[in-house]
């Protein structure tokens, strides 16, 4: 059994994706009740990869992790990315939802064999490099804690001291750090979020991992949307209905044309919800969370996802309405907001879950969240590799044994 704690859930996405990938949550955390009340009401409707989850609603600083045995597989979770994300206040170090500090206290307290922390695109920013090298030296060397009245940026200098020096290299708690930029949308995601993934694996384990190769590609799906047509034949778009071959694309789409991209297209928005009835229906009042959502218009960086692209990123949002970057452009640009079960396709939840709360609310829960499938890809690749460590150990022991024997 492969066992994992989640921290920071949020309404599951990650921890949803971890589970589909094999592992079995010995916790998972989140502070924020209507996150919180999310899962609680999927657990009490029975749905299967929720159910048996140890929910704990709590600060993860304030959790008593003494019931949680050491050596656990897996270590997931994506801490607040207010700190860095592009549209909060970039305040890193000196913002009090950072949490890095808490995720390296709990690595160091569990000792897991692998952990998993995501998060946004901005902590990449050239602005937040020294405490990005930071975080990722925090990790790496879990054991060599802040001192008292020491400074971050001297904290990071003696762990830039003990790497190079090498003297922590076989010697206690080390971890073999990859930091990877990935857009969502490479990776069958219908979607263009990009996100940070820190993937560490315990040193003395010998695990080979490395983040998986993309799958999907905007060069296959303006193939499949110009060149064969294959797309809007699959979506019965006729003609006369389609757009225009923008312009700006005609020596791209030729190109392709003698040469074929490999790979799967980019998913996009008509993919994920072609299915779903228009929320302006009677049929849509079956759908849970799919309810048409007024008041959307276009202003000034806020321009909403084209059809027949991935989505933009779905936002929390923290000014006006939450998500207000989350409307969908029709053909006659025209535009309207994301009902929360689009939403909640576009993030790749299944729609067998449902979400607690209001429109605006579920919006947030939704913007917050790791896409389901992107959190069972990584997750997946983990179990992977640590079977095959596993494997490897258990073969090495057995002609250890024979050749002593």
């Amino acid at each position: 059994m492969m066992r994992s704690v989640e921290l920071f859930a949020g309404a599951g996405g990650l921890a949803m994706g971890v589970s589909l990938a094999g592992f079995k949550s010995l916790a998972v955390v989140e502070w924020d009740k209507w996150a919180c009340d999310t899962v609680r009401e999927n657990q009490r409707r029975g749905y299967p990869l929720v159910q048996e989850w140890p929910m704990h609603e709590s600060d993860v600083r304030d959790v008593d992790w003494s019931s949680i045995p050491t050596d656990i597989e897996l270590l997931a979770g994506g801490p607040p990315c207010q700190p860095f994300s592009m549209g909060g206040k970039h305040k890193a170090h000196d913002d009090t939802r950072d949490m890095f500090p808490a995720t390296v206290q709990i690595v160091r307290k569990l000792r897991p064999k692998t952990f998993i922390v995501e998060n946004v695109k901005g902590l990449t920013r050239s602005s937040f490099s020294n405490y990005f090298e930071y975080i990722k030296l925090q990790l790496e060397f879990p054991e060599v804690p802040r001192r008292a009245q020491e400074s971050w940026f001297d904290h990071l200098l003696r762990l830039q001291t003990e790497k190079t020096s090498g003297r922590m290299h076989g010697k206690g708690l080390t971890y073999n750090v990859v930091a990877t930029l990935v857009n969502a949308a490479d990776h069958g995601v219908p979607q263009k979020r990009e996100r940070v993934f820190i993937v560490g694996t315990r040193s003395d384990l010998n695990i080979d991992w490395h983040f998986p190769d993309a799958s999907h590609s905007e060069d296959a799906l303006l193939h499949a949307q110009w060149v064969t047509g294959e797309y809007w034949e699959r979506h019965r778009i006729a003609k006369k209905d389609r757009p225009l071959l923008p312009p700006r694309q005609a020596a791209r789409i030729k190109r392709m044309a003698a040469a074929p991209p490999s790979g799967l297209p980019w998913r996009t928005v008509r993919d994920a919800i072609a299915d779903l009835p228009s929320p302006h229906t009677r049929a849509a009042e079956a759908i849970r969370d799919h309810r048409f959502q007024a008041g959307a218009k276009v202003y000034p960086g806020h321009t909403g996802s084209p059809l027949d692209q991935p989505a933009k990123t779905i936002k929390a949002g923290d000014h006006g309405v939450p998500g207000g970057e989350n409307m969908m452009v029709m053909l006659d640009g025209s535009v309207r907001y994301f009902t929360a079960r689009e939403t909640a396709r576009i993030q790749t939840f299944p729609d067998g879950y449902v979400f607690h709360g209001s429109w605006s609310e579920t919006m947030r829960q939704l913007g917050n969240a790791v896409p389901v499938a992107l959190g069972r890809l990584v997750a997946s690749s983990v179990a992977q590799a640590l079977i095959k460590s596993e494997l490897t150990r258990v073969s090495e022991s057995y002609q250890s044994k024979r050749v002593a024997a």
